[in-house]
Formats: structure tokens, C-alpha cells, sequence
């Protein structure tokens, strides 16, 4: 039985197309994914990201949990509403998920994790705190859900719907929230665009959805949420990191501080292997296909692997990101097997496109 956000309902009446996303039942598209990319390219878009799992650490230790526990420090968090990037490693310095962290006070920070690996991580979290014995509560909040709205005017159509939150939220500067007790509104996002992504009870959720459609933003499917994301250059877990791969490898080096003394989960490894393949963008440079996961890469002195790929509405070009080999640099020309065509394509530094402007040519 797939599981169920509270604004399942209002997919299924608006005519979108549900599929299976990490045991979740969720909209792939409501019609045509290309003008739901547009949309939030150049206006404004939603999505349902309340399969995503927020979870509250409580506790006097949670911040010195939380510096062992992420490859990222914890100590940039000083002011209240402040968020952090992150992977979490296992001890071969494999990611066992990238998460975002919010600061609320010492004794309590909010994570948000991956639908596909939230039970893993909570494991995870609770193996950590066992062994290391910490005065920290974990508690998982399946009890709220989440809308990311995005888009160059996505701020200005939520307060159209919520005026009475602009004082606190127009401030805001990307990577902070206004974390209330009903309603966290972040500065944050997935698209390469400006945008507020908002916690709250179901409840709540589903009427601000439906506001949020009658004041004119456009629905969006897991399609253009892929397509967003890639164009913006932006990791997804399991295909461009996993278990397995170092964040060294895979392009999130930026992450990871290494520099301050505090030992964290991976840290060991990390140093002692460092970083060993580039990862990249591609362009592909002849038609005659489309770039996409796992497609091997030929490079001048040796082998890679796309790790995801897909055609970018915004370009009208197919694009890829890469692991490719240790000395691959932007500019250089590569061959890609595409269903057994060798074509054509040139490594690029991501991101493609950000805040609605092209970066790559």
C-alpha cells in the first residue's frame, strides 16, 4: 500500500498523473510537465514535498550530536532560523543522505530528510545517539507536511495568500527561516529559483494549496521538479550519491568542513582517500538522443558514468551530470553511448540555469 501526503486528494481531482516515488503516491505531472517547468522558471510553481520527513532533535546535547553526526559544522548555526546543507556519512565516508539542518536554539534543531531514506536515517540517527550515549530526543513529525513555492514570484504570491507573514519573511535571506509553532516558512529550495518552502499541520497545508492556486501558482509534478533541479545542478540521493560514494566525488566537496578540528562520522575516510573522480555537468552536441542515468562516458583518459541526465526545457538541450575522471575539466570533449550511438557532448561546470538565466553555452 503506497503511502499518502495530505494533499493526495486534490492531486487526484486535479487530473494528475500518480506514481510510485519511494513508496509515496505522488504526482508526476498534472498535464504537460514542460509548461509546469516554464511556470516556475518564470512565474510561479508548487510542489508536494510532504513525503519529505522533518525531524525535531530535542535535548542539551543535540548541538554536539549534531557535530559529530554531519560532515558539515553545525557551529555556522548561531542565529535562530539559520539552515545548513549537509550530508550524513557512514563510517566509510559514504552518504547516507544529504539534509538540510535548521537551527531553533541549542537544545533543539529541525531536520529535514529524504522520503526514500527517512526510515534509514532515522535508524541511523538512533544507532548514533545509542552508541555515543547523547542527551537527545529524536522525534520524527509525520504529522506535518510541506509546499515548496517557487519561482521569481512565488514570495510575492504567498504573501498575497498569508499578508500577515511579510514582516518576518521578507527579510530573510536564502538558507534562513521564520520557524514559528505553526508555521516554519524557509528561504529554501530545489528548483534554482527564489521561493519559500513552508511546514505546517495537514490541515493547514491543504488550504494554503488550494489558496495558493486560486491567487494563480501553477501545480507541479516530480517531472519538472527532476528537470528544475538538474538545470540548476542540484544532487539527488540515490542516483548522484548514495551509501557508497564520497560527497568528495560527488561534487559536494563545498559541504564538507574538513578544516576545523572536530571529528565527525567519515572524516577518517575522507582525509585518507580525498577526492578521486570530478563530477560535472555534459552538453550533449548532436541529436540522435537523450542523456540519462548510467550512460558510460568516454573521456580523454578514461571512463565515466552519467549519474543523471534528462532534456532541459530552458536549454532545448539534453544535459547530464558526471562522474568523470580526475583530470576532466570544462571545455573538454567527450563521447557518450547513447542506446549504442557514440555522441557527442562537452563538460560543463554546473549549474546550467539559475534564477532564470542560462549559465552554460
Amino acid at each position: 500500500m503506497l503511502k499518502k501526503t495530505p494533499l493526495h486528494d486534490l492531486h487526484v481531482a486535479a487530473g494528475a498523473r500518480m506514481v510510485d516515488f519511494g513508496g509515496w503516491d505522488m504526482p508526476v505531472n498534472y498535464g504537460s510537465q514542460i509548461e509546469e517547468h516554464h511556470a516556475v522558471r518564470r512565474g510561479a510553481g508548487m510542489f508536494d514535498v510532504s513525503h519529505m520527513q522533518v525531524v525535531d532533535l530535542h535535548g542539551k546535547a543535540t548541538r554536539d550530536f549534531l557535530r559529530r553526526a554531519l560532515a558539515n559544522n553545525v557551529d555556522k548555526l548561531k542565529t535562530p532560523g539559520k539552515a545548513l546543507y549537509s550530508c550524513m556519512l557512514n563510517a566509510e565516508g559514504g552518504v547516507v543522505d544529504d539534509l538540510i539542518t535548521y537551527f531553533v536554539r541549542d537544545d533543539f534543531f529541525r531536520l529535514v530528510v529524504n522520503a526514500g531514506t527517512a526510515e534509514k536515517d532515522i535508524a541511523w540517527l538512533a544507532r548514533l545517539q545509542g552508541e555515543w550515549k547523547a542527551d537527545v530526543k529524536i522525534e520524527p513529525r509525520r504529522d506535518l507536511a510541506m509546499i515548496a513555492v517557487q519561482g521569481p514570484n512565488a514570495r510575492e504570491k504567498f504573501w498575497r495568500v498569508h499578508p500577515e507573514t511579510r514582516a518576518r519573511t521578507e527579510p530573510l535571506a536564502a538558507f534562513n527561516a521564520a520557524i514559528g509553532d505553526d508555521l516554519t516558512v524557509a528561504r529554501t529550495g530545489y528548483t534554482g529559483e527564489d521561493g519559500f518552502e513552508i511546514i505546517a499541520e495537514a490541515a493547514a497545508i491543504v488550504a494554503l494549496w488550494k489558496q495558493l492556486a486560486e491567487a494563480g501558482v501553477r501545480p507541479a509534478g516530480l517531472g519538472a521538479r527532476d528537470t528544475l533541479r538538474l538545470e540548476a545542478g542540484m544532487n539527488l540521493y540515490g542516483q548522484d550519491m548514495d551509501d557508497g560514494v564520497s560527497p568528495l566525488d560527488a561534487g559536494l566537496a563545498w559541504t564538507v568542513d574538513l578544516q576545523a578540528a572536530r571529528d565527525f562520522v567519515g572524516k577518517e575516510r575522507l582525509v585518507a582517500h580525498g577526492q578521486r573522480r570530478q563530477f560535472l555537468g555534459l552538453l550533449l552536441e548532436e541529436s540522435g538522443g537523450v542523456l540519462r542515468a548510467h550512460q558510460a562516458v568516454s573521456a580523454g583518459s578514461g571512463a565515466g558514468e552519467i549519474t543523471s541526465g534528462t532534456f532541459s526545457p530552458t536549454l532545448s538541450k539534453s544535459i547530464a551530470l558526471a562522474r568523470l575522471p580526475s583530470d576532466a575539466k570544462p571545455g573538454d570533449p567527450v563521447k557518450v553511448d547513447v542506446r549504442g550511438k557514440s555522441l557527442a557532448a562537452r563538460v560543463v561546470k554546473p549549474p546550467f540555469v539559475r534564477h532564470g538565466k542560462i549559465l552554460v553555452s
